[in-house]
Protein backbone atom coordinates (compact mmCIF):
# COMPACT_ATOMS: atom_id res chain seq x y z
CA UNK A 1 0.00 0.00 0.00
CA UNK A 2 1.24 3.78 -0.56
CA UNK A 3 1.09 5.17 2.99
CA UNK A 4 2.31 8.63 4.21
CA UNK A 5 5.64 9.12 5.37
CA UNK A 6 4.97 9.23 8.95
CA UNK A 7 2.61 5.71 9.02
CA UNK A 8 3.80 3.39 11.18
CA UNK A 9 1.49 0.94 10.61
CA UNK A 10 -1.53 -1.38 12.65
CA UNK A 11 -1.20 -2.55 15.86
CA UNK A 12 -3.48 -4.56 17.93
CA UNK A 13 -5.74 -2.26 20.28
CA UNK A 14 -5.11 -5.25 23.20
CA UNK A 15 -2.02 -6.19 22.86
CA UNK A 16 0.28 -3.87 20.79
CA UNK A 17 1.35 -6.41 18.11
CA UNK A 18 2.46 -4.99 15.00
CA UNK A 19 0.33 -5.99 11.68
CA UNK A 20 0.93 -5.05 7.97
CA UNK A 21 -0.86 -2.02 6.92
CA UNK A 22 -3.41 -4.52 4.21
CA UNK A 23 -4.46 -6.09 7.27
CA UNK A 24 -8.64 -6.17 8.02
CA UNK A 25 -10.52 -8.22 10.57
CA UNK A 26 -9.46 -8.61 14.25
CA UNK A 27 -6.51 -8.96 15.34
CA UNK A 28 -4.94 -12.61 16.66
CA UNK A 29 -6.40 -11.67 20.47
CA UNK A 30 -9.45 -10.86 18.64
CA UNK A 31 -9.31 -7.33 19.18
CA UNK A 32 -9.59 -4.11 16.55
CA UNK A 33 -6.46 -2.78 14.93
CA UNK A 34 -5.32 0.61 15.22
CA UNK A 35 -3.22 2.67 12.66
CA UNK A 36 -0.18 4.59 14.35
CA UNK A 37 2.22 7.21 13.51
CA UNK A 38 5.44 8.36 13.75
CA UNK A 39 4.90 11.44 16.10
CA UNK A 40 8.18 12.32 15.77
CA UNK A 41 8.23 12.97 12.42
CA UNK A 42 5.04 15.51 12.25
CA UNK A 43 6.37 18.58 12.30
CA UNK A 44 3.50 20.45 13.35
CA UNK A 45 2.89 23.87 14.74
CA UNK A 46 -0.11 26.79 14.58
CA UNK A 47 1.50 28.84 12.14
CA UNK A 48 2.04 25.85 9.75
CA UNK A 49 -1.22 24.52 9.59
CA UNK A 50 -2.45 27.64 9.32
CA UNK A 51 -0.84 28.42 5.61
CA UNK A 52 -3.24 25.61 4.53
CA UNK A 53 -6.89 26.13 3.44
CA UNK A 54 -9.14 24.82 5.65
CA UNK A 55 -10.95 22.90 2.83
CA UNK A 56 -11.08 19.28 3.25
CA UNK A 57 -9.66 16.96 6.35
CA UNK A 58 -6.51 16.16 4.46
CA UNK A 59 -4.66 19.25 5.23
CA UNK A 60 -3.83 16.93 8.46
CA UNK A 61 -2.71 14.42 6.31
CA UNK A 62 0.81 13.96 8.05
CA UNK A 63 -1.53 11.87 10.63
CA UNK A 64 -3.53 10.20 7.74
CA UNK A 65 -2.61 7.16 6.47
CA UNK A 66 -2.74 7.34 2.87
CA UNK A 67 -0.69 9.78 0.43
CA UNK A 68 -3.05 9.45 -2.32
CA UNK A 69 -6.61 9.54 -1.23
CA UNK A 70 -9.99 8.88 -2.49
CA UNK A 71 -11.40 11.92 -1.39
CA UNK A 72 -15.23 14.15 -2.08
CA UNK A 73 -13.24 17.08 0.10
CA UNK A 74 -14.80 15.70 3.35
CA UNK A 75 -14.02 17.48 6.32
CA UNK A 76 -13.69 21.45 7.48
CA UNK A 77 -16.98 21.48 8.93
CA UNK A 78 -18.73 24.20 10.69
CA UNK A 79 -18.48 24.99 14.46
CA UNK A 80 -21.75 26.76 14.87
CA UNK A 81 -22.28 28.75 18.16
CA UNK A 82 -26.05 27.19 19.57
CA UNK A 83 -26.69 30.41 21.69
CA UNK A 84 -30.18 30.27 22.61
CA UNK A 85 -29.87 26.62 23.61
CA UNK A 86 -26.55 27.04 25.62
CA UNK A 87 -28.44 29.87 27.79
CA UNK A 88 -31.17 27.44 28.68
CA UNK A 89 -28.76 24.56 29.50
CA UNK A 90 -26.66 26.84 32.08
CA UNK A 91 -23.67 26.14 29.71
CA UNK A 92 -21.34 28.84 29.42
CA UNK A 93 -20.50 28.55 25.69
CA UNK A 94 -22.56 25.68 23.47
CA UNK A 95 -20.94 24.69 19.95
CA UNK A 96 -22.68 22.58 17.37
CA UNK A 97 -19.82 20.70 15.22
CA UNK A 98 -22.02 20.14 12.11
CA UNK A 99 -21.09 16.92 10.64
CA UNK A 100 -24.46 17.53 8.34
CA UNK A 101 -22.24 19.50 6.24
CA UNK A 102 -20.23 16.51 4.87
CA UNK A 103 -20.23 15.44 0.99
CA UNK A 104 -23.16 13.08 1.81
CA UNK A 105 -24.64 14.53 4.67
CA UNK A 106 -22.56 12.61 7.64
CA UNK A 107 -19.53 12.17 9.40
CA UNK A 108 -18.78 8.72 7.55
CA UNK A 109 -17.72 10.58 4.80
CA UNK A 110 -14.69 10.97 6.85
CA UNK A 111 -13.70 7.67 7.53
CA UNK A 112 -15.44 5.86 3.89
CA UNK A 113 -12.63 7.98 2.53
CA UNK A 114 -10.11 5.74 3.90
CA UNK A 115 -11.98 2.97 3.32
CA UNK A 116 -12.19 3.29 -0.27
CA UNK A 117 -8.65 4.69 -0.62
CA UNK A 118 -7.50 1.32 1.37
CA UNK A 119 -9.99 -0.67 -0.90
CA UNK A 120 -8.39 0.93 -4.01
CA UNK A 121 -4.55 0.06 -2.60
CA UNK A 122 -5.69 -3.68 -2.38
CA UNK A 123 -6.98 -3.84 -5.78
CA UNK A 124 -10.43 -4.49 -4.53
CA UNK A 125 -12.77 -5.25 -7.02
CA UNK A 126 -16.21 -5.56 -4.69
CA UNK A 127 -16.66 -3.65 -1.61
CA UNK A 128 -19.10 -4.75 0.64
CA UNK A 129 -20.33 -3.66 4.50
CA UNK A 130 -23.95 -3.49 6.59
CA UNK A 131 -25.01 -0.38 7.73
CA UNK A 132 -28.45 1.59 9.57
CA UNK A 133 -28.47 3.60 6.21
CA UNK A 134 -25.69 6.70 6.06
CA UNK A 135 -22.85 3.66 5.75
CA UNK A 136 -24.38 2.39 2.54
CA UNK A 137 -25.10 6.02 1.26
CA UNK A 138 -21.55 7.16 1.93
CA UNK A 139 -19.68 3.67 1.05
CA UNK A 140 -21.55 4.09 -2.64
CA UNK A 141 -20.66 7.93 -3.20
CA UNK A 142 -16.85 6.58 -2.28
CA UNK A 143 -17.02 3.21 -4.23
CA UNK A 144 -18.58 5.15 -7.36
CA UNK A 145 -14.99 7.27 -7.23
CA UNK A 146 -12.88 3.88 -7.71
CA UNK A 147 -15.16 2.41 -10.26
CA UNK A 148 -15.47 -0.62 -7.83
CA UNK A 149 -18.98 -2.57 -7.07
CA UNK A 150 -20.80 -1.55 -3.95
CA UNK A 151 -23.08 -3.64 -1.91
CA UNK A 152 -24.92 -2.31 1.26
CA UNK A 153 -27.13 -4.28 3.60
CA UNK A 154 -29.30 -2.24 4.99
CA UNK A 155 -32.49 -2.77 7.09
CA UNK A 156 -36.06 -2.18 6.25
CA UNK A 157 -36.24 0.13 8.34
CA UNK A 158 -33.26 2.24 6.95
CA UNK A 159 -34.96 5.94 5.67
CA UNK A 160 -35.89 5.88 2.08
CA UNK A 161 -32.79 8.74 1.49
CA UNK A 162 -30.27 6.91 2.20
CA UNK A 163 -31.97 3.67 0.18
CA UNK A 164 -32.71 5.90 -2.93
CA UNK A 165 -29.13 7.25 -2.72
CA UNK A 166 -27.12 4.30 -2.70
CA UNK A 167 -28.72 3.93 -6.05
CA UNK A 168 -28.37 6.87 -7.22
CA UNK A 169 -24.45 6.84 -6.81
CA UNK A 170 -23.91 3.15 -8.38
CA UNK A 171 -24.23 1.08 -5.43
CA UNK A 172 -26.00 -2.17 -5.01
CA UNK A 173 -28.29 -1.95 -2.13
CA UNK A 174 -29.87 -5.09 -0.37
CA UNK A 175 -32.59 -4.32 2.41
CA UNK A 176 -33.24 -6.86 4.77
CA UNK A 177 -35.76 -7.86 7.20
CA UNK A 178 -35.94 -6.82 10.57
CA UNK A 179 -33.11 -4.44 12.19
CA UNK A 180 -29.89 -3.84 12.07
CA UNK A 181 -28.20 -7.46 12.80
CA UNK A 182 -30.39 -8.90 10.45
CA UNK A 183 -28.21 -6.83 7.71
CA UNK A 184 -25.27 -7.56 9.51
CA UNK A 185 -25.94 -11.52 9.16
CA UNK A 186 -27.23 -11.35 5.00
CA UNK A 187 -24.06 -9.50 4.31
CA UNK A 188 -22.03 -13.02 5.28
CA UNK A 189 -24.63 -14.92 4.57
CA UNK A 190 -25.63 -14.08 1.35
CA UNK A 191 -23.28 -12.26 -0.38
CA UNK A 192 -21.30 -14.82 -1.99
CA UNK A 193 -18.37 -13.09 -4.09
CA UNK A 194 -14.99 -11.87 -2.69
CA UNK A 195 -15.32 -8.55 -1.04
CA UNK A 196 -13.39 -6.55 0.47
CA UNK A 197 -14.67 -5.02 4.24
CA UNK A 198 -15.83 -1.60 4.40
CA UNK A 199 -17.71 -2.98 8.13
CA UNK A 200 -16.49 -0.54 10.87
CA UNK A 201 -13.21 -1.60 12.94
CA UNK A 202 -13.26 -4.49 10.51
CA UNK A 203 -11.88 -2.33 8.21
CA UNK A 204 -9.04 -0.31 10.22
CA UNK A 205 -9.54 2.67 8.66
CA UNK A 206 -12.75 4.11 9.35
CA UNK A 207 -12.48 5.65 12.83
CA UNK A 208 -9.26 7.33 11.59
CA UNK A 209 -11.22 9.80 9.64
CA UNK A 210 -13.59 10.41 12.67
CA UNK A 211 -10.34 11.65 14.28
CA UNK A 212 -10.18 14.42 12.33
CA UNK A 213 -13.19 16.04 14.19
CA UNK A 214 -10.72 16.67 16.44
CA UNK A 215 -8.07 18.31 15.13
CA UNK A 216 -10.66 20.55 13.26
CA UNK A 217 -12.48 21.48 16.51
CA UNK A 218 -9.26 22.21 18.50
CA UNK A 219 -7.79 24.25 15.77
CA UNK A 220 -11.39 26.40 15.68
CA UNK A 221 -10.60 27.03 19.22
CA UNK A 222 -7.46 28.73 18.19
CA UNK A 223 -5.67 25.43 19.72
CA UNK A 224 -7.48 24.77 22.83
CA UNK A 225 -9.92 22.34 23.76
CA UNK A 226 -13.54 22.71 24.92
CA UNK A 227 -14.38 20.93 28.44
CA UNK A 228 -16.59 18.44 27.43
CA UNK A 229 -17.25 17.07 24.19
CA UNK A 230 -20.55 15.25 23.79
CA UNK A 231 -21.06 12.44 20.79
CA UNK A 232 -23.63 9.96 19.80
CA UNK A 233 -22.38 6.59 19.92
CA UNK A 234 -23.17 3.72 17.83
CA UNK A 235 -20.20 1.48 16.62
CA UNK A 236 -18.25 2.77 18.71
CA UNK A 237 -16.08 4.26 15.89
CA UNK A 238 -17.18 7.88 16.35
CA UNK A 239 -16.14 8.16 19.94
CA UNK A 240 -12.71 6.15 19.93
CA UNK A 241 -11.87 8.19 16.62
CA UNK A 242 -12.50 11.94 18.30
CA UNK A 243 -10.60 10.81 21.71
CA UNK A 244 -7.71 9.35 19.70
CA UNK A 245 -7.34 13.22 17.61
CA UNK A 246 -7.51 15.09 20.92
CA UNK A 247 -4.81 12.22 22.28
CA UNK A 248 -2.72 12.89 19.38
CA UNK A 249 -2.86 16.92 19.73
CA UNK A 250 -2.01 16.84 23.52
CA UNK A 251 1.32 13.78 22.36
CA UNK A 252 2.48 16.88 19.84
CA UNK A 253 2.04 19.30 22.20
CA UNK A 254 -0.55 21.52 20.67
CA UNK A 255 -2.82 21.23 23.11
CA UNK A 256 -2.76 20.66 26.76
CA UNK A 257 -5.11 17.92 27.59
CA UNK A 258 -8.04 15.75 26.19
CA UNK A 259 -11.32 17.02 26.91
CA UNK A 260 -14.16 15.11 28.82
CA UNK A 261 -16.52 12.84 26.57
CA UNK A 262 -19.46 12.07 26.71
CA UNK A 263 -21.03 8.76 25.48
CA UNK A 264 -24.70 9.99 24.25
CA UNK A 265 -27.22 6.58 23.50
CA UNK A 266 -30.89 6.21 23.12
CA UNK A 267 -32.42 4.37 25.89
CA UNK A 268 -33.88 1.74 23.51
CA UNK A 269 -30.63 0.95 22.80
CA UNK A 270 -27.89 1.61 25.15
CA UNK A 271 -25.21 -1.22 25.66
CA UNK A 272 -22.40 1.63 26.34
CA UNK A 273 -24.05 3.46 28.79
CA UNK A 274 -25.24 0.37 30.69
CA UNK A 275 -21.55 -0.76 30.95
CA UNK A 276 -20.36 2.29 32.17
CA UNK A 277 -23.21 2.58 34.82
CA UNK A 278 -22.01 -0.95 35.67
CA UNK A 279 -18.37 0.41 35.47
CA UNK A 280 -17.62 -2.94 33.04
CA UNK A 281 -14.41 -2.65 30.56
CA UNK A 282 -16.99 -4.09 28.24
CA UNK A 283 -20.24 -3.81 26.81
CA UNK A 284 -23.25 -7.07 26.58
CA UNK A 285 -25.22 -6.89 23.42
CA UNK A 286 -28.43 -5.15 24.11
CA UNK A 287 -31.26 -7.76 23.66
CA UNK A 288 -34.11 -5.67 22.21
CA UNK A 289 -32.90 -2.67 21.00
CA UNK A 290 -36.10 -0.06 20.15
CA UNK A 291 -35.38 3.43 19.22
CA UNK A 292 -36.44 5.48 16.56
CA UNK A 293 -33.28 7.08 16.16
CA UNK A 294 -31.94 3.72 13.16
CA UNK A 295 -28.55 5.48 13.20
CA UNK A 296 -27.55 4.71 17.20
CA UNK A 297 -29.44 1.54 17.05
CA UNK A 298 -25.97 -0.65 17.15
CA UNK A 299 -26.94 -3.32 19.80
CA UNK A 300 -23.44 -5.08 19.90
CA UNK A 301 -21.06 -2.52 18.74
CA UNK A 302 -17.62 -3.79 17.24
CA UNK A 303 -15.73 -0.45 19.27
CA UNK A 304 -17.82 -0.93 22.45
CA UNK A 305 -14.36 -2.08 24.48
CA UNK A 306 -12.76 1.13 22.64
CA UNK A 307 -15.56 3.63 23.74
CA UNK A 308 -15.10 2.69 27.13
CA UNK A 309 -11.27 2.68 26.90
CA UNK A 310 -12.00 6.41 25.68
CA UNK A 311 -14.52 7.97 28.20
CA UNK A 312 -11.96 5.99 31.40
CA UNK A 313 -8.80 7.70 29.85
CA UNK A 314 -10.54 11.52 29.54
CA UNK A 315 -12.78 11.38 32.50
CA UNK A 316 -15.61 11.12 30.92
CA UNK A 317 -19.18 10.18 31.11
CA UNK A 318 -22.47 8.03 29.59
CA UNK A 319 -26.15 8.81 29.40
CA UNK A 320 -29.18 7.58 27.72
CA UNK A 321 -32.04 9.63 26.30
CA UNK A 322 -35.13 9.44 25.47
CA UNK A 323 -36.47 9.05 22.04
CA UNK A 324 -38.40 12.30 22.29
CA UNK A 325 -36.04 14.09 24.12
CA UNK A 326 -33.92 13.39 20.90
CA UNK A 327 -36.23 15.10 18.41
CA UNK A 328 -37.35 17.45 20.41
CA UNK A 329 -33.82 18.57 20.88
CA UNK A 330 -33.30 18.50 17.09
CA UNK A 331 -35.85 20.51 16.30
CA UNK A 332 -34.99 23.07 19.09
CA UNK A 333 -31.50 23.44 17.44
CA UNK A 334 -32.80 23.84 14.06
CA UNK A 335 -35.26 26.72 15.25
CA UNK A 336 -32.68 28.62 17.07
CA UNK A 337 -29.15 27.89 15.96
CA UNK A 338 -30.23 27.40 12.19
CA UNK A 339 -28.39 23.59 11.87
CA UNK A 340 -30.36 20.72 10.65
CA UNK A 341 -29.59 18.05 13.28
CA UNK A 342 -30.23 14.79 12.68
CA UNK A 343 -32.26 12.69 15.45
CA UNK A 344 -28.38 11.28 16.49
CA UNK A 345 -27.00 14.68 17.33
CA UNK A 346 -30.66 15.24 18.97
CA UNK A 347 -29.35 12.52 21.13
CA UNK A 348 -26.38 14.57 22.14
CA UNK A 349 -27.91 17.96 22.55
CA UNK A 350 -30.49 16.04 25.02
CA UNK A 351 -27.63 14.28 26.63
CA UNK A 352 -26.77 18.03 27.53
CA UNK A 353 -29.75 18.87 28.84
CA UNK A 354 -29.67 15.51 31.00
CA UNK A 355 -26.18 16.41 32.21
CA UNK A 356 -26.67 20.31 32.54
CA UNK A 357 -25.60 20.14 36.48
CA UNK A 358 -22.38 18.51 35.63
CA UNK A 359 -21.36 21.33 33.68
CA UNK A 360 -19.82 24.72 35.23
CA UNK A 361 -21.26 28.07 34.15
CA UNK A 362 -17.90 29.18 32.16
CA UNK A 363 -17.78 26.04 30.20
CA UNK A 364 -17.37 25.14 26.81
CA UNK A 365 -19.50 22.08 25.50
CA UNK A 366 -18.83 20.70 22.18
CA UNK A 367 -21.92 18.64 20.62
CA UNK A 368 -21.30 16.37 17.65
CA UNK A 369 -24.14 16.58 15.07
CA UNK A 370 -23.21 13.19 13.00
CA UNK A 371 -26.52 13.97 10.16
CA UNK A 372 -28.48 16.06 8.10
CA UNK A 373 -31.49 16.45 9.69
CA UNK A 374 -32.88 16.40 5.91
CA UNK A 375 -32.12 12.56 5.89
CA UNK A 376 -34.49 12.21 8.35
CA UNK A 377 -37.15 15.18 7.94
CA UNK A 378 -40.25 13.01 7.99
CA UNK A 379 -39.39 11.93 11.48
CA UNK A 380 -38.60 15.44 12.90
CA UNK A 381 -41.87 16.32 10.85
CA UNK A 382 -44.08 13.44 13.03
CA UNK A 383 -42.82 14.65 16.18
CA UNK A 384 -43.83 18.01 15.90
CA UNK A 385 -47.63 16.80 14.28
CA UNK A 386 -47.70 14.37 17.48
CA UNK A 387 -47.52 17.92 19.42
CA UNK A 388 -49.84 19.58 17.50
CA UNK A 389 -48.23 21.92 15.56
Amino acid sequence: MRTSDTFSGLVCTETGDEYDAAATGPSDADAPLDPTYDLDAVEWDAETLAERPFDTMWRYRELLPFSDPVTANEGATPLVAATALGDETGVGTLLIKDEGRNPTGTFLDRGFSLALTAAREADAEVVAHASPGNGAQSAASYAGLIDVRSYGFVPSRTPFPNKAMVNVHGGQMKVVGGRYPAALSALHEKLKSDWFTLQEFDNPYRHEGAKTIAYEVAERLDWSVPDWVVVPVATGELIYGVYKGFRDLAELGLVDDVPRLVAAQSIGCAPIATAWEADNDDHEAWNHPDTIVGELEIPDPAGGSLALRALRESDGLAVSVSDDDALESAVTAAQTAGVEVGPAGGVALAAIWDLADEFDADETVVAVNTESGTKNADILRSHLMGQGI
